[in-house]
């Protein structure tokens, strides 16, 4: 399998298919893809990722989007597979660049407008909602909308054709033959274009480690009925993702089952469940759903909450709940909390200790099998392969053990070695029917969005902020006379996240020795109007002596202020 390869000699006005993974790889989020012929460029995806934990006071991250900008002439549209996060995220920043049409199934585009609509972006933004076995031209290319199965309604593949030939893109899918909303996945189309030669496959390698078939959804349904058959005189918590809508329809199968009320608690799990129940995606039984605020008119008994919070996020309501931290609901002794969901990885720590809180509070919380993958498993992928027959292997979507296990899978499948390609974010795979090879890179990168702030926080503030967690920060203030140069007033020192000042009055004591020296020899040497060689001095001679006495490092932050006398 090729990570790298040099690019043979070509003849200039020989045209071939490039595939430009902007984000997705080495990673779980932030999918997006840029398919180029000619003067036409097709964009598939446009996600985020969520900070990693070294990322701090970061709320989101969104690709590097220079490429497209430098070529927004030839960017046709923005095609999407399914509504989750880390497909669709990403838009609302990327359309201030890149103003160009989406194209998403239904469900997919009624949750890419309720984030249009908080930022006031439908009028400027070109939306067409397309239905799976629709195909849509773009410039030099034509692009199939093929129906899959995933965590989330209306997911699709991609049948990408350009005159250099067919790209097959499964989204994240899985095959699931009983699902609990609408059809199964279209295998027979999956296997009609692979009889017409497809160029190469580019597969969802998420469980592409796990042997096996992925469990049917269904199968969660069946664990839910048995815990509120077992559960039947405690009220009952469930946290799960808030776009697994057949999840969320599951619970509230059980609930209307055993004569229970359902509460939906989270900003994100309201908006999307509303959104899919509006569009005819989530089949809510009448009077069985009810506010928050009439929940107190109804015995624990009686009561389902669904709520956000499954990851062990500090901000969402399960959390809060945990920490009682939330306004309305308490724990109780007794409850019943489910986890459906399995922590994604880096989550652990949080979702662990959101168990051991509510544990501690008395709840009976259950966290196992009542969660199912979206994902394909290693049989699966197989099967695909074995219908779409392509020529080239491309793994996408996931970190480069997953991308490296479905390589392995391609290969015991009859693909040629140099036919696999593993790609690293930014390399421009050039193809057509006589071969394929890595050409070049271009710039990708993530973005940080801090607040309000897109791009504005870089490694070095988050070197700072590290810094400031690990150490730290002391302030020294003093006042200089503008004439005389003198000292009017301090040096005082403030200490934050390095001591405790109450405890340690002798050191900060011995620090303000020190570093009055340091001011006195600069005065001294006639420098008092060369402030930075003053504000060095105290850096130097104060971490010295922090260090010798503490081994620790803080940030040290001089101020001087210059009066008249």
């Amino acid at each position: 399998m090729k990570e790298k390869n040099n690019a043979p000699e070509v003849s200039g006005n020989e045209k071939r298919l490039k595939i430009i993974p902007l984000g997705g790889l080495e990673q779980i989020g932030m999918n997006i893809t840029a398919f180029e012929y000619g003067d036409s460029i097709v964009v598939v995806d446009c996600g985020l990722a969520f900070p990693e934990d070294d990322m701090l006071g970061v709320d989101l991250v969104i690709p590097d989007i220079t490429y497209l900008k430098d070529n927004i002439e030839r960017v046709k549209a923005f095609v999407i597979t399914h509504g989750h996060e880390d497909h669709i995220g990403s838009l609302p920043y990327v359309l201030r660049e890149i103003n160009v049409p989406i194209y998403a199934t239904r469900l997919t585009m009624g949750l890419i407008e309720l984030k249009l609509e908080e930022r006031d972006m439908m009028k400027t933004t070109k939306r067409k909602v397309v239905r799976p076995g629709q195909t849509v031209t773009l410039g030099q290319f034509k692009v199939e909308f093929i129906k899959t199965n995933h965590s989330i309604q209306d997911a699709v593949a991609l049948a990408i054709y350009s005159p250099a030939g067919i790209v097959v893109h499964t989204g994240d899918f899985k095959v699931d033959y009983t699902p609990v909303f609408g059809d199964p996945i279209d295998l027979q189309r999956f296997g009609e274009i692979g009889s017409k030669g497809v160029l190469a496959l580019m597969c969802d390698s998420t469980n592409a480690e796990r042997q096996g078939f992925t469990a049917s959804e269904r199968t969660v349904g069946r664990t839910f009925d048995n815990i509120f058959s077992e559960h039947v005189d405690s009220r009952i918590i469930i946290a799960t993702f808030a776009s697994n809508v057949d999840r969320v329809q599951q619970i509230i199968n059980s609930a209307f089952k055993y004569g229970r009320k359902v509460v939906l608690e989270g900003r994100s799990m309201v908006n999307v469940i509303t959104t899919a129940a509006s569009l005819g995606y989530l089949n809510v039984p009448e009077n069985t759903l009810i506010d928050l605020d009439t929940m107190k008119n109804y015995p624990d008994e009686q009561l389902v909450l669904i709520t956000t919070g499954s990851q062990g996020e500090s901000m969402a309501a399960l959390s809060r709940i945990a920490a009682n931290m939330h306004r309305r609901i308490m724990i109780k002794p007794g409850d019943t909390v489910i986890f459906s969901s399995n922590p994604i990885p880096g989550n652990e720590k949080a979702v662990s200790r959101v168990i051991n809180e509510l544990s501690m509070k008395g709840a009976d919380v259950i966290f196992q099998d009542t969660h199912v993958s979206g994902h394909a498993c290693q049989e699966e992928i197989k099967l695909i392969y074995s219908l779409v027959r392509p020529k080239y292997a491309i793994p996408v979507h996931g970190e480069y053990r997953h991308l490296k296990a479905q390589a392995q899978v391609a290969e015991r499948l009859g693909i040629e070695k140099d036919h696999i390609f593993i790609l690293r974010s930014g390399d421009v795979l050039e193809m057509n029917s006589e071969k394929a090879f890595v050409s070049g890179k271009v710039q990708t990168g993530a973005i940080l969005v801090d607040g309000l702030g897109v791009g504005d926080v870089g490694n070095i503030v988050l070197r700072d902020r590290q810094r400031l967690a690990e150490d730290g920060i002391m302030i020294i203030a003093l006042t200089l006379g503008r004439i005389s140069h003198e000292i009017l007033s301090g040096p005082d020192i403030v200490s934050r996240g390095f001591v405790y000042v109450r405890e340690s009055e002798d050191l900060l004591e011995e620090a303000r020795s020190v570093v009055s020296e340091a001011i006195d020899s600069c005065l001294k040497d006639h420098h008092g109007s060369d402030w930075n060689r003053i504000k060095n001095a105290i850096r130097d001679v104060l971490s010295d002596f922090l260090w010798k006495r503490t081994k620790r490092s803080p940030m040290i932050l001089p101020i001087i202020m210059e009066v008249e006398e």
